[in-house]
C-alpha cells in the first residue's frame, strides 16, 4: 500500500516536549501543526478537529472534538484525562512507555539512600564528624541486597525494577491483578491477597495506572500492613495511594517512610506553583519529595519519539498499531 500523507497535530506544551526534530523521525509528506493548550489561536481549533492524528494528553468537555482523528496518540503512559467518549468512532487510542528505564534508577536511587548515606556522610565531614567511620558500632550501615521490595503492579515499569533490583541480591514479591510467573519474581499475589503482599516486604513501589479499579488501592489498611520499618514509593499515581492514609501513618510514623513522586495536585498553566497536597508532607522529616520527575530523562523523550513515529509510519502503511489501549468502535 502507497503511504498516505497525514495531517498531525502536536497539542499542547506537554506534547511540545517531543516535537522538536520530529521531521527527521517521519515521511517528509505529513503535514505537522503545533497548537497551544487553549486552543484559542486564529484557526487552531478547525486543525484540531480536521487532524488525522492528535498528539496530546487530554480531552476534555469544552474542547473541540477531533472528528476526522484516526489516531489519538498520547506521548506519555497515562491516558486518565482522555475523555474516551468524545473520540470519533474510527479514532484508536494508543499512548507510548519507554520511561521505565529512568524510573527504575529514580526507585534505585531512592532505595540506596536508605542504605548509603552519601548526603549525611559528606555534610558531617565538612564539619570533621566522622559519623559513619569503618569499625564504629554505631556506624554500621545495612544493604540494600539484603532486603525485599515489593512492586504493586506488574508492567513495564514493575518489570524493568524488578531486574535492577535483582541485580543488587534482593528478593522480589509482586502483587498484581493477574497471576505472575517471572524469572525475577520470588513470590506472588493477585490483588485479593494485597495485605499479605504488603507486609510481605521492606519496600513497596507503586506504579499502577489510575483507573476506577486502582483509585485509592492503598486505603488505611493497606498501609497498616505495612511493616513499621517500611518504605512506600509512589512512581505511579497519586491517587492511588489514599492521600490522608498516607500522611497520617508517616505523620505518626506507623510507616518508617515515604518517597513520592506522584501527587494530589498539580500546577496548571494560570498557577505555575502549588503545594503537590491539601496535606502539609513538606512538615514530615519522613518523606521525599520530587516534582513527578522520575521518568523525565533525555532517553524518555529520544523512546516516545521513537514509538509515534512507528505509529504514524504504520497507521499511513494502513498497517497494525502498537501501544493500543482502545481501537476503533
Amino acid at each position: 500500500m502507497t503511504p498516505l500523507p497525514l495531517k498531525i497535530v502536536f497539542h499542547g506544551q506537554n506534547a511540545a516536549n517531543f516535537r522538536q526534530d520530529f521531521e527527521q523521525l517521519v515521511a517528509p509528506d505529513h503535514q505537522i501543526i503545533d497548537l497551544s493548550d487553549a486552543l484559542d489561536q486564529p484557526g487552531e481549533r478547525a486543525h484540531y478537529e480536521s487532524a488525522d492524528v492528535v498528539i496530546g494528553i487530554k480531552l476534555q468537555e469544552g474542547m473541540p472534538v477531533p472528528h476526522k482523528a484516526r489516531l489519538f496518540h498520547a506521548p506519555a503512559a497515562g491516558t486518565d484525562a482522555v475523555n474516551t467518549t468524545m473520540l470519533p468512532a474510527q479514532c484508536t487510542l494508543a499512548n507510548c512507555f519507554g520511561h521505565e528505564n529512568a524510573i527504575a534508577e529514580y526507585v534505585i536511587a531512592a532505595l540506596l539512600m536508605r542504605h548509603v548515606p552519601l548526603a549525611r556522610a559528606d555534610q558531617d565531614l565538612r564539619q570533621q564528624r566522622w559519623t559513619y567511620w569503618a569499625g564504629q558500632k554505631a556506624a554500621l550501615r545495612t544493604e540494600m541486597g539484603s532486603q525485599t521490595l515489593g512492586l504493586l503492579g506488574f508492567g513495564h515499569i514493575a518489570q524493568t525494577v524488578a531486574l535492577r533490583a535483582k541485580a543488587f541480591g534482593m528478593r522480589v514479591h509482586v502483587a498484581n491483578r493477574s497471576p505472575i510467573q517471572h524469572a525475577s519474581v520470588d513470590q506472588s499475589w493477585t490483588l485479593d491477597g494485597l495485605h499479605d503482599f504488603m507486609g510481605s516486604v521492606d519496600a513497596v513501589v507503586v506504579s499502577l495506572p489510575l483507573t476506577q479499579n486502582t483509585q485509592g488501592l492503598v486505603d488505611a489498611r493497606a498501609i497498616a500492613a505495612m511493616r513499621s520499618s517500611a518504605l512506600l514509593i509512589n512512581v505511579g499515581r497519586g491517587a492511588v495511594i489514599d492521600e490522608k492514609a498516607l500522611f497520617e501513618a508517616l505523620k505518626s510514623r506507623q510507616i518508617a517512610g515515604a518517597v513520592i513522586d506522584t501527587w494530589y495536585q498539580y500546577p496548571t498553566p494560570t498557577q505555575t506553583e502549588c503545594a503537590p497536597s491539601t496535606f502539609d508532607f513538606a512538615s514530615l522529616d519522613n518523606v521525599v519529595m520530587t516534582p513527578h520527575m522520575s521518568g523525565w530523562t533525555s532517553g524518555t523523550v529520544r523512546r516516545r519519539q521513537e514509538t509515534l513515529a512507528e505509529n504514524l509510519g504504520r497507521l499511513s502503511r494502513g498497517e497494525p498499531l502498537i501501544n493500543v489501549l482502545q481501537g476503533p468502535r
